[in-house]
């Protein structure tokens, strides 16, 4: 019996199912500031977790409000915190883990969810409705915070402002400070009013360290032979065998927020013939499979070329960077998740 499809399926979202499906994935449910296991030698993690201990406090107690007491004795009001908090850092220094922590953390009503994954509730539900689904809640959680285009620019910062002025706090995870995001992607300097007022909402702080899924661990396991890929698959129920090419084809079909979806139930990805992939289109697809495998700790096996070499020399030079890297990171550390099962 042969096994299933990633290429078979066609996932499909209910737009009025999107709030409710806004919560942490299911490699986070457990987590919690006191799972976060800082790294000694980096005492920005240790100071990261106060940081969002504290932040929670402020949640708790409600929207800043200005203070007026200045303005009666000539002064100007001061704003008491401000309603965001960023953190920022590498790929693999417990971003994440910390973020699904300060959703823990708080009461609802509240959501979680990544960047990609906002953008389409707001090309779902239209801007108006994302607005007053979202402007309800406590807290809104952003995962993998970028900017890639001109008009996620404008759009977010005016989400962001309509949200915080509701009295919505929000936090949120990135490789880039917040006044630095757009560079190399697009003209963001021509964006640099609206990327300065979003990012004078949040307070950064900032998560260093060396990543974490690969410290003191040996190399990715080697691509198998393609018998031995389908051998492997059809022993593991719930696996799925795809032609690298092909999948890639499949998800330039697929709107990236469809992507977790598309993973329901399955126990383990098997990629035929992987190769380095051929534009920045497909590996900005690529590397949001990656983070929903990552996200659900599905493991993965594949034949062909090296994890490593899934993207080119000249793309980790671009403005991606940091994309790439994080996909390569996560992947690697998935092919050993399947490598110890297999043993």
């Amino acid at each position: 019996m042969s096994s299933a499809r990633l290429v078979d399926r066609r996932p499909e979202i209910d737009p009025a199912d999107l709030v409710a499906a806004m919560v942490p994935p299911p490699r986070f449910d457990a987590v919690r500031f006191e799972t976060y296991l800082p790294n000694p030698e980096e005492p920005s993690q240790a100071a990261a977790v106060e940081a969002g201990q504290a932040f929670c406090g402020r949640v708790l107690v409600g929207p800043p409000r200005k203070s007026w007491i200045g303005g009666l004795f000539g002064g100007k009001p001061a704003v008491v915190a401000k309603p965001g908090l960023y953190l920022d850092g590498g790929f693999g220094v417990g971003k994440t883990h910390l973020l699904a922590s300060v959703w823990h953390a708080v009461p609802g009503p509240k959501a979680y969810g990544t960047f990609v994954e906002l953008t389409h509730l707001v090309g779902a539900l239209g801007f108006a409705g994302a607005v007053r689904s979202l402007s309800g809640h406590r807290l809104l959680a952003i995962d993998e915070f970028e900017l890639d285009d001109p008009g996620d620019t404008t759009m977010v910062t005016r989400l962001l402002q309509e949200l915080t002025s509701a009295g919505v706090f929000v936090t949120a995870t990135s490789n880039t400070l917040p006044d630095k995001l757009g560079e190399g992607r697009f003209a963001a300097e021509e964006f640099l009013r609206e990327i300065q007022a979003m990012s004078a909402k949040f307070t950064v702080v900032r998560v260093d360290g060396p990543d974490y899924r690969h410290r003191g661990l040996p190399p990715a396991p080697d691509p198998v032979a393609p018998s031995e890929l389908d051998a492997l698959a059809a022993a593991r129920p719930g696996s799925t065998v795809d032609d690298f090419g092909d999948l890639c084809a499949h998800l330039a079909t697929l709107h990236p927020s469809r992507y977790g979806r598309l993973l329901d139930g399955v126990s383990a990805v098997h990629l035929r013939g992987l190769h380095a992939v051929p534009d920045q289109d497909v590996a900005l697809r690529v590397v949001v499979l990656a983070d929903r495998m990552y996200d659900r700790a599905i493991p993965v096996v594949v034949s062909g070329q090296p994890l490593s070499e899934l993207f080119t020399a000249e793309m980790l030079r671009g403005g991606y960077r940091k994309k790439y890297l994080r996909a390569v990171s996560r992947l690697v550390a998935l092919s050993r998740d399947s490598a110890a099962a297999d043993r």
